[in-house]
């Protein structure tokens, strides 16, 4: 059985250079990600707020059956294909992403841990963390630099969809986890300690 990482933390919090820092350090025949950005519903079955804004920032906006089921695939060793979600942006072409099973299977996205039998799948519970500030402006510099948004639909969009989840359906979960990880300066400490831990389980 692969030993199932569950990495969390809200928008902006780092989970992306976070995971992409620990895939730099394992092949794919040890380590494994799953990420829930590539579940997302399609564009026209997301809810819409008060004004008409298409709010992407809700666990009901994640496939979770598709998702729970291509894990449960990947924990039995067995190869999964998912097209990636490109965010709506144009000027992306999706790829067909070939996830292949290994020793350690790393799970993540924002809402990871909102339902019981994903989190009763996790061996280790991760939550990554970083002030308010901070996450504005990762969010900002993301957004418009790789998804093409405009500023003021990141703003909007920050205020009322971003920072309602991270407090209703993220960050409650802090608490809970196994190892938090502080990302306002920098993860290192916590990607050296995640980066031995995980060769340790994987040379048993």
């Amino acid at each position: 059985m692969s030993f199932i990482i569950g990495i969390c933390g809200g928008s902006g919090s780092g989970k992306t250079s976070f995971i992409r820092d620990i895939r730099k350090n394992f092949p794919t025949s040890e380590v494994c990600i799953i990420s829930q950005d590539d579940y997302y519903k399609p564009r026209e079955e997301q809810k819409v707020d008060e004004n008409g804004v298409k709010n992407f920032d809700l666990p009901e906006s994640i496939n979770m059956v598709e998702f729970a089921s291509d894990l449960t695939k990947l924990s039995k060793g067995e190869t999964i294909q998912r097209v990636e979600y490109t965010f709506n942006n144009e000027k992306s072409d999706p790829a067909l992403l070939t996830i292949t099973p290994a020793p350690v299977i790393i799970v993540e996205g924002l809402f990871v841990f909102q339902e019981s039998n994903l989190w009763n799948k996790m061996d280790l519970k991760i939550y990554i963390e970083a002030e308010e500030s901070s996450q504005l402006i990762r969010r900002i510099k993301r957004d418009q630099l790789e998804r093409n948004y405009p500023l003021d639909d990141v703003l909007y969009r920050y205020q009322h969809h971003v920072k309602p989840a991270l407090q209703l359906y993220i960050a409650p979960f802090k608490p809970k986890v196994d190892l938090v990880i502080n990302n306002n300066i920098s993860y290192n400490i916590g990607l050296e300690l995640l980066t031995s831990f995980i060769r340790s389980k994987i040379n048993k």
